[in-house]
This record gives C-alpha cells, sequence and structure tokens, in this order.
C-alpha cells in the first residue's frame, strides 16, 4: 500500500488556458492526510471546492473537466488532467490546488512544468503522522478483467502481476494519417514513484493534434491565441514549427492523460491497463467500471 504524501511547500504556475485562452494562476498547497486532492475556484465569491474525483467530471470534448455538484458545468476547472498526471505520477496523494481562473495553465503541453516545480517543492509523508510513519492508503485493484469501448476505442483492465499500475497505450489513425500508428507504456509503483523517469520519459511528452484537426478548432473559434509550436500540431511532413521531443511523443502524451485521467479514482490503481485509440470521456468509463467493480 501507498503511504499518503503531500507538498513540502506550495508550488505556482501561470500561464494561460488551453481552451478559454485566459490567464490563470495554480497553487498547488500542501494538505492534511485524508483530504485527498481538490480543487478551489478562488476567483469566486464562493471559492467552491472541488474533489478531483470521477463522479465529478463534468462531460468535455478533449479535456478533463470538474465541477462541484454531478452533471453540473458551472463553477469548473477545466483541464486538469496533466497536473494530476503529475501529481500521481510523482505520489501526491493529499493538496489543494487553487485556480484563480476557469482552467489550469495549459505551460508548454505537458506535465514536465508540474513535475519540475513539485519535485522542488519536496514531496513529503502527509500528516497526521501513523506511528509508522503518515497513514497507508488501501490500492483499487482489478480483480478481474474488465473492458469498456466507444466509437472504436477500447481500454482494458487486467488483474497487474504486482503492485502497481501498467499503463499500455496503442495510437492510430488509420491508413494515410500524418501521425504514424504508434505506442507507448509506463509502470507506476504508487509506493515507489520514479520522478526521475516520470520526467525524462513521459511527463514532457506535449498534448497534440493534427493540422486538419488544428485547422477544423481554429475555424470553431478555438485556439486563436496559440501558434503550432506553443503545443505540437503535426502534418504530413512531421511537427509544425517544433521538433518531437521523444519517440513516439504522442502515444507517450495519451499515457499521460490515462495516468492523469486513472487518478480520479481518488486512489491508487493496481491494474494492467491496455488502451487502443482512447481518449478522455472512455479513460472515466474505466475508472468508473473499476470503481463499480470494487
Amino acid at each position: 500500500m501507498a503511504r499518503a504524501r503531500t507538498l513540502a511547500i506550495p508550488a505556482t504556475f501561470t500561464g494561460v488556458g488551453l481552451f478559454s485562452s485566459l490567464p490563470s494562476t495554480l497553487t498547488v498547497l500542501p494538505r492534511r492526510a485524508g483530504h485527498g486532492v481538490c480543487f478551489r475556484r478562488t476567483d469566486l465569491p464562493e471559492q467552491p471546492l472541488i474533489p478531483a474525483l470521477v463522479n465529478h467530471v463534468f462531460a468535455r470534448p478533449r479535456q478533463t473537466v470538474l465541477s462541484p455538484e454531478a452533471g453540473s458545468s458551472r463553477p469548473a476547472v477545466h483541464t486538469v488532467e496533466h497536473v494530476l498526471s503529475a501529481l500521481s505520477a510523482l505520489g501526491v496523494t493529499d493538496c489543494l490546488c487553487e485556480v484563480n481562473g476557469p482552467e489550469v495553465p495549459l505551460m508548454d503541453g505537458s506535465a514536465l512544468p508540474f513535475v519540475e516545480a513539485i519535485v522542488a517543492a519536496g514531496v513529503v509523508p502527509a500528516d497526521p503522522p501513523a506511528p509508522t510513519g503518515a497513514p497507508l492508503i488501501v490500492p483499487l485493484v482489478a480483480e478481474r478483467p474488465i473492458t469498456v469501448s466507444l466509437d472504436g476505442a477500447t481500454m482494458q483492465a487486467l488483474p497487474p502481476d504486482g503492485p502497481w499500475l501498467d499503463v499500455e497505450y496503442h495510437l492510430d489513425y488509420g491508413p494515410g494519417a500524418p501521425i504514424a500508428a504508434q505506442s507507448a507504456r509506463w509502470r507506476l509503483d504508487p509506493s515507489e514513484p520514479d520522478p526521475a523517469r516520470f520526467a525524462r520519459e513521459i511527463a514532457p511528452a506535449r498534448t497534440f493534434c493534427t493540422k486538419a484537426e488544428a485547422d477544423q478548432m481554429r475555424a470553431a473559434g478555438l485556439f486563436a491565441h496559440l501558434r503550432p509550436r506553443d503545443v505540437l500540431v503535426i502534418d504530413a511532413s512531421g511537427p509544425v514549427d517544433t521538433a518531437y521531443r521523444l519517440e513516439h511523443e504522442p502515444a507517450r502524451h495519451k499515457v499521460l492523460d490515462v495516468i492523469g485521467d486513472l487518478a480520479l479514482a481518488g486512489r491508487p490503481i493496481h491494474a494492467r491497463v491496455i488502451a487502443t485509440r482512447s481518449g478522455h470521456a472512455l479513460n472515466h468509463a474505466l475508472v468508473r467500471a473499476l470503481l463499480e467493480q470494487a
């Protein structure tokens, strides 16, 4: 079982949102054990507290959005998956994420800025300490195979071969697509996180889309504040105005997203997860299925 962990000191991030284009500041604060990960909208008079749990997810395409009440869209915090991925990979179980706008800052489109700042702040046992250290957290274990599917995409959660989350992602846009079929895999041991390896192999992978998708979204009025090199826009010749940071960077970013979305279980997951062409909606469905099995 993993021990409860939090930050030693706050970590702060400032930037604009991916979808909203609005400037915002996110501050991740230490929190006592047993409270979990929560977001707070400090720009609103009521300053609502929003738990990072799957039953607080409000369905929106291409992102993970949390609301104070199930089924409610306001007030919400948008695009939380990258910071949740960083927190999960670093073993942070309890913290308060205060944000003064509707969306978490995009930063560079990856989880790396979050990882670097949280590591610099320090990850420590969360109070109150038990006689043998910080309280233990019971994991959510896939006891038998689970499969969820949506629009040709699938996700499986299989019983693990050890006390960890093993995520394997298969990306396939089909024949002739500008992004070649590719795969990536990452093993997350919640009892012994490996921040340095995550920072090398998964965290730098940026959010991405094809140029055709980017053109369609710009025509719909989205992302006008971004240049192609601010994220990862890919056409037939490769990334536009930038270069890949990692081999199979798009598939690695999908692994990053899966880790962040699975953190919405509210406790570490022990499972072998195999995802094919899945997105946020299917990630959330798998969390719900695992909780129902438990």
